[in-house]
């Protein structure tokens, strides 16, 4: 090949990977769109005015779609992996058609101290809403329990094929520490979590959705209501018919919150 035809073919593979990720932001934006639709209703839509909301694993996104719509007072979003400059750009032109307050931080939901420090920065105690998007799957903290899925696993230094247990009980107790309402929106599919870091990550398989929902079903200080695929109270009367329904989606949202005493 002469040295015009490879420059050329070297172009082109440039552009089409420019291409494909053209592709790619375009279905986060429309992807958060669909995932909207059902958050919204576990948002109660009337209730966000004058709200906060701390949208945990954020991408910039759904914040922005929440507040051109509900104009929430603030919304805080934060991940361990969101780029500084990302997050001021976001910032800086979200002022100049958005009544609401948005601030993005680089910083990890076990970071305790980072986000005690942002809470305190932001003159925020507790939240009104926690959001959850794609992201649940992502807190797990426990041993490596790969081995359970395939009695052939080996746990390496780098526990890149390593899977934490989810703590459920662990786990919902400090999202509700953080706000009044969590809300939770996440795939159910099998197959590789593309997202997944070390042992964290790795979409929850069906026993381990029973787990989770048979917690919130048992904590007394907790009330907890399914919205996709269909409405319902998540309590032991509605378990089994809970349980039914998740071989029949994709996705499931629901949220939980602390009863008035």
């Amino acid at each position: 090949m002469s040295g015009e035809k490879e420059g050329i073919y070297e172009k082109y593979l440039e552009l089409q990977e420019e291409l494909e990720s053209f592709k790619d932001n375009l279905q986060t934006w429309t992807g958060s769109l669909d995932e909207l639709s059902e958050i919204e209703k576990a948002f109660g839509t009337n209730e966000l005015c004058g709200k906060t909301i701390l949208d945990i694993g954020t991408y910039g996104i759904k914040p922005l779609y929440i507040a051109l719509k509900y104009k929430p007072k603030k919304i805080i979003g934060i991940n361990d992996e969101f780029p500084d400059s990302d997050a001021a750009k976001i910032e800086q032109k979200s002022k100049l058609f958005l009544e609401t307050d948005i601030k993005f931080y680089d910083c990890s939901f076990f970071n305790k101290v980072k986000l005690k420090e942002i809470k305190d920065r932001e003159d925020i105690n507790e939240f009104d809403f926690v959001l959850l998007s794609k992201t649940l799957h992502h807190l797990r903290s426990g041993e490596c329990i790969a081995e359970k899925r395939d009695p052939e696993h080996v746990c390496n230094e780098d526990e890149e094929c390593c899977i934490y247990e989810f703590d459920e009980k662990k786990i919902f107790k400090l999202l509700l520490g953080l706000g009044k309402r969590l809300i939770v929106y996440e795939y159910f599919i099998s197959g590789e979590d593309i997202d997944k870091e070390k042992g964290r990550g790795g979409y929850f398989t069906i026993n381990e959705w029973k787990k989770i929902f048979k917690h919130l079903a048992s904590a007394s200080n907790y009330k907890a209501e399914l919205i996709q695929p269909s409405k319902c109270s998540i309590d032991h009367k509605n378990l089994e018919n809970v349980y039914s329904k998740l071989r029949q989606v994709d996705c499931i949202c629901f949220y939980v919150e602390k009863k008035e005493k």
